[in-house]
C-alpha cells in the first residue's frame, strides 16, 4: 500500500491524479496547496489542471539536508521546478524524468505521481511532473 506524503494535497480520479488547490471566491486567486488554519476559511477547493507547461527548472545532484525523507544511500540525482498551470498558477514540483538533457523551457508537461521514499515499511508518494 502507498501513502501521500501529505493529506489534502493530491487525489486520484478516473483521468489520474489531479492536485487539489484552492480558490478564493471573491478575488479569484488561486493558492496551491489548500491552505490550513484560518486561512482555509477564505479558499473552496479547486482542482488544479493536469497539463502545463515547464516554467523553470534544476537538478539536485546531491543529497539534500535532513529533514528530507527520500532515498540518500544510494543518492540518485533527480530534477525539481516549476509547472506553470495555464490560467491558475506556477506549482513547485518533482520533475520525473530519467533524461535531463531532453527538458526544455516551455515544453509541455502532464501530472503524475512518484514514489520517493519508504515510511513504516509502506510507499510514500508525491506529486510530480513529466514530459507530456
Amino acid at each position: 500500500m502507498a501513502v501521500a506524503i501529505a493529506e489534502n494535497l493530491l487525489t486520484d480520479g478516473p483521468d489520474g491524479p489531479c492536485l487539489i488547490g484552492g480558490r478564493d471566491p471573491e478575488t479569484g486567486e488561486i493558492v496551491f496547496p489548500l491552505p490550513r488554519g484560518p486561512l482555509a476559511a477564505r479558499f473552496k477547493t479547486h482542482p488544479l489542471k493536469r497539463e502545463g507547461t515547464l516554467w523553470s527548472f534544476t537538478v539536485q545532484r546531491f543529497p539534500p539536508k535532513p529533514p528530507f525523507i527520500g532515498a540518500t544511500s544510494p543518492f540518485k540525482p533527480y530534477a525539481v521546478g516549476y509547472v506553470e498551470l495555464p490560467g491558475e498558477i506556477i506549482v513547485e514540483t518533482r520533475i520525473k524524468t530519467e533524461n535531463f538533457a531532453a527538458l526544455k523551457i516551455g515544453m509541455a508537461m502532464k501530472l503524475t505521481r512518484e514514489t520517493f521514499a519508504q515510511r513504516d515499511g509502506e510507499d510514500v508518494y508525491t506529486y510530480a511532473f513529466e514530459p507530456a
